[in-house]
């Protein structure tokens, strides 16, 4: 099944359930074509965004996401999925559809809904409405400076700190469901005890019912991203728990779920698009869908055109072609 494509077949909006730690089996939805983002940020895990973008527009229609929904669930239970997420090649509120689709998604399916945002577009009124409907809402704060946000998520210039913060500010003051904010941790950038003091200041406004810290464990856009060291973190988690409860991030365990697809390749295409996967990760993946296989269907997703490898101190991993990373050296 091959649904919501927004490029090369393939591209189901529509993908996994992929193991979350966060949401455990968490069937995808993305609204949105790789990759289309109000955010530049240095650790993307989808690579830089060229260029970043602000104006809203209905990039896949409702009703292709609707039916995407309905086939995937005619071959699967709904106990098979904890929660369906919107979330994947950039920034979902960037679609204008975005609060009739969580709305659908739950009339179809009577599962939570889970959307993960940058949070930039909270500030506008007419958005922080069509998201409400959604049972859990995961924005992010990585900075709690204008010079570090600027420097670490790299915005459109229409989406400044101050509207980030003030459109979060006003969300959890309207919204009634789950509000959990994420704190991407990154190596001398925003893991001094100032920076967290100021992110803590910010976090203090908003009031989040949790907050997520973690660090980038997969291929970052820029070369030079690192993860801070572990003591780190939990200074981090000591910093915030006054807010809020605190979870770290956790490894994940289970398996990639390739069989909505037309294929195996084409399953692999569909997460590694949204979710890139470790060599590690893809050779369990494949050796559950295709045992005795995993050399010959490895090779093909070389010569498919629609797959590259991008290494990251030492480690290999996967994403679609159509992803810009800058060279590693």
């Amino acid at each position: 099944m091959s649904d919501c494509n927004t490029g090369p077949a393939g591209s189901s909006c529509v993908y996994g359930p992929v193991p979350s730690w966060r949401l455990g089996r968490s069937l995808g939805i993305d609204p949105i074509p790789l990759k289309t983002c109000t955010w530049n940020c240095v650790y993307c895990q989808l690579g830089r965004t060229r260029p970043v973008v602000c104006r809203r527009t209905s990039y896949i229609p409702t009703s292709v996401v609707a039916a995407a929904l309905q086939r995937f669930f005619e071959h699967h239970a709904k106990d098979d999925v904890d929660w369906l997420t919107f979330a994947g090649s950039g920034e979902p509120l960037l679609n204008t559809g975005i609060g009739t689709m969580i709305r659908t998604a739950r009339e179809l399916t009577g599962l939570p809904v889970a959307v993960i945002t940058n949070g930039s577009l909270l500030y506008r009124p007419e958005i922080r409405k069509e998201v409400s409907a959604a049972q859990a809402v995961l924005p992010s704060l990585d900075a709690g400076t204008p010079d570090l946000y600027r420097r670490l998520n790299r915005p459109h210039p229409e989406v400044s700190f101050d509207r980030h913060v003030d459109g979060l500010v006003a969300f959890r003051q309207e919204y009634e469901g789950k509000l959990w904010v994420e704190v991407m941790l990154i190596a001398r950038l925003n893991e001094t005890p100032q920076a967290l003091q100021d992110i803590a200041a910010a976090l203090r406004r908003i009031q989040p019912d949790e907050i997520h810290v973690n660090v980038p464990t997969r291929s970052p856009a820029e070369p030079w991203v690192e993860a801070p060291d572990h003591s780190r973190s939990m200074q981090a988690a000591a910093f915030f728990e006054e807010i809020a409860p605190v979870r770290t991030a956790e490894a994940t365990s289970g398996s990639f779920d390739l069989s909505g697809a037309d294929s195996v390749l084409d399953g692999v295409i569909g997460i590694i698009t949204r979710h890139p996967m470790s060599q590690d990760e893809l050779e369990q993946t494949l050796t559950r869908w295709v045992p005795g296989h995993v050399p010959e269907l490895l090779a093909k997703l070389a010569d498919s055109g629609r797959a590259r490898v991008v290494v990251r101190s030492g480690r290999r991993f996967w994403h679609r072609s159509s992803s810009y990373f800058p060279d590693e050296n």
